[in-house]
């Protein structure tokens, strides 16, 4: 069955199972390789993407679902890695493996757009994704230069 969904601001066809999951037509069809698979069951975040702006679990949502709908993957945050949290996360040495990375930095800019200024509360209540590297003080630290960033103001630290 055909649908069409909108990724990174181009519009694509999919001919799949309804229930296929969007993380594997983002995935396998589409060759965005940047989402990963971690878990399967939306517990870790490694496969988060952007629906109608709000962060997502791209594992548990079929391809059903995301019919008509703008989808951003981490490959169109940025064609440079020019987009602030992406700055920030290279800035603060984030990455061990690298491996969650592009579903927390996805979760990190949806939070950003409600949150712009966030509490280490909200940090913890939005940023949920899981990583095996344990580089969440980084995580944090970068977070927060990136909202200082978009605010125009100095690096937070």
């Amino acid at each position: 069955m055909a649908f069409n969904i909108t990724v990174n601001g181009e519009k694509k066809s999919v001919d799949v199972d309804p229930e296929t999951p969007l993380l594997w037509v983002l995935r396998d069809t589409l060759g965005l390789t940047g989402t990963k698979f971690g878990c399967g069951i939306a517990a870790c975040g490694a496969c988060t993407v952007h629906i109608e702006g709000v962060a997502e679990r791209s594992c548990s949502i079929p391809v059903q679902f995301a019919a008509d709908k703008n989808i951003v993957t981490i490959e169109g945050l940025s064609k440079d890695r020019s987009h602030p949290v992406q700055k920030a996360w290279i800035a603060e040495d984030v990455p061990q493996c690298g491996y969650c990375q592009p579903g927390m930095i996805m979760a990190t800019t949806a939070m950003l757009k409600d949150i712009p200024n966030p509490t280490d509360d909200d940090i913890n209540t939005y940023i949920t994704n899981i990583c095996r590297c344990g580089t969440y003080n980084r995580i944090r630290k970068a977070i927060k230069r990136a909202a200082a960033d978009m605010a125009g103001t100095a690096k937070a630290g």
